[in-house]
């Protein structure tokens, strides 16, 4: 792989994050705080390929220039006819001897072809049942916005129904956003997985469902689930966190979201 390669492969790789980065690819991969540190890194790699490119063609100019002043020396020097000097080409150390680079730092590309043109799926309910919760004991619990039902983040409902003990809300009418899981019993979760930078560290937070169900759960569907807090709970089975219950009024599928994480968690 010579440096013009080396220079369409960041051309191509900063491009690929360009265009995650201006669109919802991205979410599948960093927390959205993170857009302009991404649109940053793909501007400088463009310009960096770029900026190989112009270093390149210089080169290969002044190559060439020397190579002409070498061939108009040897013209008048006495005995020196008919001898040949060799082109430059590209990865030419100067006297003659090219350096090739192994065929298998082709294998470099694979990563950037699976960038653009696989969008991976969010992490579903494989990860989640194999994680523990992420749960963490809330900071404050400020009061409930008004509306009824009262629209909550899964986190912000989890924390308050296991660390608050439902004080905080009552006997409100809750609505909250998930995928579905279940575990080997059949037991329902309702989950969101929580990223402190990036989906490789993200973590489930688990919300168990009782009450009225519907009659056919598909893990990984998303949901929309209207309830109210039970005192009922578990312990999760992989890190023995706390996994609070919500006491289903109505449920019904939603798609899934343009930014499938949570990040409200450690924010």
């Amino acid at each position: 792989m010579n440096r013009q390669a080396q220079a369409a492969v960041l051309f191509l790789v900063g491009g690929a994050m360009l265009h995650a980065g201006t669109t919802d690819l991205y979410l599948r991969y960093v927390k959205a705080g993170l857009r302009p540190l991404l649109l940053a890194a793909g501007a400088v790699l463009i310009v960096a390929a770029l900026a190989t490119v112009w270093y390149e063609l210089r080169r290969a100019r002044a190559a060439r220039m020397r190579r002409d002043d070498v061939h108009d020396h040897a013209r008048h020097e006495p005995g020196d006819e008919g001898h040949d000097h060799a082109p430059y080409e590209p990865g030419d150390d100067g006297h003659g001897h090219a350096h090739r680079e192994p065929r298998i730092s082709w294998l470099l590309v694979l990563p950037l072809f699976a960038l653009i043109l696989v969008a991976p799926p969010a992490l579903g309910s494989y990860s989640a049942l194999r994680s523990g919760t992420a749960l963490q004991p809330p900071l404050a619990y400020p009061a409930l916005p008004s509306g009824d039902p009262v629209r909550l983040g899964l986190v912000d409902y989890a924390g308050r129904a296991a660390y608050g003990h439902g004080r905080s809300l009552g006997s409100r009418k809750v609505e909250i956003t998930g995928f579905v899981a279940l575990d080997g019993a059949g037991t329902p979760y309702l989950v969101r997985m929580a990223l402190n930078c990036c989906a490789a560290d993200a973590q489930p937070v688990k919300v168990g469902l009782s009450g009225k169900l519907p009659p056919v759960l598909q893990p990984d569907s998303w949901l929309d689930v209207t309830g109210t807090y039970t005192g009922k709970r578990t312990k999760d089975p992989v890190n023995g966190g706390i996994v609070p219950f919500l006491d289903v009024i109505r449920a019904k599928p939603v798609p899934t979201p343009s930014d499938p994480y949570d990040e409200s968690w450690n924010s």
